[in-house]
């Protein structure tokens, strides 16, 4: 205390500097570390939740992305349409694939074509155990089209695509028991050789479960009219939508409404767009957590108010405002909350980092999401502080050194 005025002696309440509100602050956190530990779990649930939540979903749009940024989202395939009446069988012309690549803009034109055939691992399998797989007939240029890799063995060149020689999608090749090339299948009514094993085609599920034999080669062998049932196409991303404006006139100019135009990539897209739409319900139970969190702060508070009554009288008696005291129990309510934050996200970026090393997804944490996080345990704590801050100092110093 110091004297100020003329000759009169008036009192000054002393400032805590920062140093001394942290060190008043945390006294009662240190003297009740298993209580602090308990209330901090609270806060460091919700927002660990709140943490994974976001970073899962974040790292899985992360890989989506990335899977269109690798495929490309310039591939358009074109099929039959719905007949206009029943019974009536809608067929793409057998110059489709030419047609296609005159388009301005296309880069490169690939085709199947469904078989009536099966594939099975020998003639001994029942005929109708197919394990859907499909078998198609399919263009060289298939592979460059659709981005897809040979896994092992060898795609189908003009040579292998005239002969017994079939490409099995890695779907097929497992149901098949196939691990390697050069084995053989039963197909139609014969034995095909496997050349070779795709790896993965996102954008081409269909692939995947298919068993692939050459244009020339199922003409030759499997009765094959010559008919595609699906043309893939890849343009400039700048002529995609051009090129899906003319491409069924293009196929058919006398009945475009025969051909229907899809995107592959669209629903790739669609996933990533929506693939935080669940993790809102998730997100609000992380809230929750924190919420409840929070009410655990504000009673430890008042706990720790009544159970210090004597300290605080004390200290009122010596001269500490009712502000200081308010700073004081305020101070001690955000160190708690900001431990709990700050466990919370390390165990939610944690629970991140194992879920995307487990999936083959990049880490991706979103620093908003730490920042917003770690921001909302501070109002929290601040909010829950208020009340006991304020009950501690208007307690009367004499009464607090008295009931103690």
């Amino acid at each position: 205390m110091t004297r100020t005025g003329r000759g009169r002696g008036r009192l000054k309440a002393a400032r805590l500097s920062p140093r001394d509100v942290a060190h008043v602050g945390s006294s009662g956190l240190r003297s009740r570390p298993m209580r602090v530990v308990l209330s901090a779990l609270g806060i460091a649930i919700g927002i660990a939740t709140m943490i994974s939540v976001v970073g899962i979903s974040a790292s899985s749009q992360a890989q989506l992305l990335r899977e269109l940024d690798k495929l490309g989202t310039n591939l358009l395939v074109a099929s039959p349409g719905e007949p206009m009446f029943a019974g009536e069988e809608v067929k793409l012309p057998e110059e489709s694939v030419g047609m296609v690549g005159r388009i301005k803009g296309v880069q490169d034109v690939g085709a199947t074509a469904d078989l009536n055939a099966t594939v099975r691992r020998n003639e001994k399998v029942d005929e109708g155990d197919t394990g859907g797989i499909a078998v198609k007939a399919t263009t060289a240029d298939l592979l460059r089209v659709l981005r897809g890799e040979v896994g092992s063995g060898r795609w189908l060149n003009a040579a292998t695509g005239r002969y017994p020689s079939v490409v099995l999608g890695h779907v097929s090749a497992e149901r098949l028991g196939v691990t390697q090339p050069g084995q053989q299948v039963w197909l139609g009514d014969r034995y095909f050789t496997v050349t070779g094993i795709l790896d993965p085609l996102p954008l081409a599920p269909e692939i995947e479960r298919s068993a692939l034999v050459g244009w020339e080669g199922a003409k030759r062998l499997l009765g094959f009219d010559g008919h595609p049932t699906s043309v893939y196409e890849r343009s400039t991303d700048a002529a995609v939508p051009d090129v899906r404006k003319v491409m069924a006139a293009t196929i058919d100019p006398q009945n475009p409404q025969n051909v229907k135009v899809t995107d592959p990539s669209s629903a790739l897209r669609a996933k990533a767009a929506t693939e935080g739409a669940f993790s809102s319900l998730l997100l609000g139970l992380g809230g929750i957590a924190l919420l409840v969190g929070g009410v655990g702060v504000a009673n430890t508070m008042i706990i720790s108010v009544l159970e210090r009554r004597y300290e605080i009288g004390l200290r009122r008696s010596l001269g500490a405002t009712r502000g200081q005291i308010r700073i004081q129990f305020v101070t001690e309510s955000l160190m708690l909350s900001g431990l709990g934050g700050l466990a919370g996200v390390a165990l939610g970026a944690t629970a991140t980092g194992v879920y995307a090393h487990s999936g083959g997804l990049p880490w991706v944490v979103p620093l908003w999401a730490v920042g917003g996080g770690f921001g909302a345990t501070l109002v929290i704590g601040t909010v829950a502080g208020l009340y006991p801050a304020v009950r501690a100092s208007r307690l009367s110093p004499t009464l607090a050194l008295h009931a103690a």
